[in-house]
């Protein structure tokens, strides 16, 4: 009996010694930082967005199908039809919800770059406004964390002005992706959508076009402002039409987010991004940016780089029920020339030097 006594207490002093071995090693550890924590929470909240904008489209397409021939066969097929209602909504309105704005996951969003909003005029809320996004870069986080999200206090430096996006019309196509989309308050890049925001909604709307679009992010690669804007006029020929405002805004670091493959005009890869942008109403671009693990790695997130959103001086514009090209044209060098000033007032204030040129084609 004295024995089994014996080995049971020496059984549980080496328990009591491993034990506290181990919570002598727990200690020992050093927990993360609130600089690591801070870290982690961008990484996550740049990781999401991309997710979302690169596959929440595609793959809820693709299981819906897969649900059609399964025994949830219901939960499609009554998606598609309040689709169907609902298919003119986002070019009437939309459904924003202005607490996503105020989600805690942007901000962390922000830091991660980090991204800036500069003021430098004020914008009256008894106008409207189309504000010019340049550039588009790959997936046009300056314009989207700042005419989306209130991280950047957009509202706040612009009293009584209400922020919109524009993005391509396909994208509200696509299940599930298209309320997400208009949850945010982003809408079609289409003339009825446009239209309406600038006609049906009241004064103090801003509605944000990345007038580049696809076109112009076959060309984006570090250290290169080229800018397609020279033949696209449509966003004036609105502006004159519901007297809004135009404004230019021009994202610094924009480009530098990701590296490009970028094929050389006549090739055959650029031949096929070309016919597939005409089709699709984007191009299918080559690029890389930084991976999961570490920053050294490759992967689809894109790189820590500052985007410095400048907002410009309005151009006044009249309002013309049928404007004439003449009008057009020179309202549109107006706004060119507008969009220089801005660059050329800001270039050495946020990463460029005095050389550096804005090209526009």
């Amino acid at each position: 009996m004295k024995t089994i006594i014996a080995a049971c207490s020496q059984n549980l002093s080496g328990s009591r010694a491993s034990v506290q071995a181990a919570l002598r090693t727990l200690l020992a550890v050093p927990w993360p930082s609130q600089r690591d924590v801070r870290s982690v929470l961008q990484l996550l909240a740049v990781l999401q967005w991309v997710l979302s904008f690169l596959l929440l489209g595609t793959v809820s397409l693709v299981v819906l199908v897969y649900l059609l021939f399964t025994s949830f066969w219901l939960i499609p097929t009554l998606y598609l039809a309040w689709i169907i209602f609902d298919w003119d909504t986002p070019e009437r309105g939309g459904r924003r919800l202005p607490c996503l704005r105020r989600w805690t996951v942007w901000e962390h969003f922000r830091d991660y770059f980090p991204v800036k909003l500069v003021k430098t005029h004020d914008l009256s809320p008894s106008h409207n406004y189309i504000i010019g996004s340049h550039p588009h870069g790959i997936l046009c986080v300056g314009a989207f964390c700042n005419f989306i999200t209130g991280s950047t206090g957009f509202e706040e430096m612009f009293p009584g002005i209400h922020s919109f996006l524009t993005t391509l019309a396909g994208n509200f196509r696509l299940p599930l992706f298209r309320e997400y989309l208009m949850s945010g308050g982003l809408f079609p890049v289409t003339r009825r959508a446009i239209g309406y925001l600038l006609s049906q909604k009241g004064t103090g709307n801003a509605v944000a076009i990345v007038i580049g679009g696809a076109a112009e992010s076959l060309s984006c690669r570090p250290g290169v402002t080229t800018l397609i804007l020279r033949n696209r006029k449509g966003f004036v020929r609105m502006a004159l039409r519901h007297g809004a405002f135009l404004v230019p805004s021009f994202s610094f670091g924009e480009n530098d987010l990701f590296r490009q493959v970028v094929f050389e005009e006549g090739s055959w890869m650029r031949s096929i991004q070309r016919r597939f942008q005409k089709m699709m109403g984007f191009a299918p671009c080559v690029f890389y940016g930084r991976g999961l693990s570490s920053s050294r790695s490759r992967g689809f997130l894109p790189y820590a780089r500052p985007i410095t959103t400048v907002v410009g001086e309005p151009v006044t514009v009249p309002k013309v029920q049928n404007p004439s090209r003449e009008l057009v044209d020179m309202y549109h060098e107006r706004y060119i020339q507008a969009l220089l000033k801005l660059f050329n007032d800001n270039k050495t204030k946020y990463g460029l030097s005095e050389m550096d040129e804005l090209h526009i084609l």
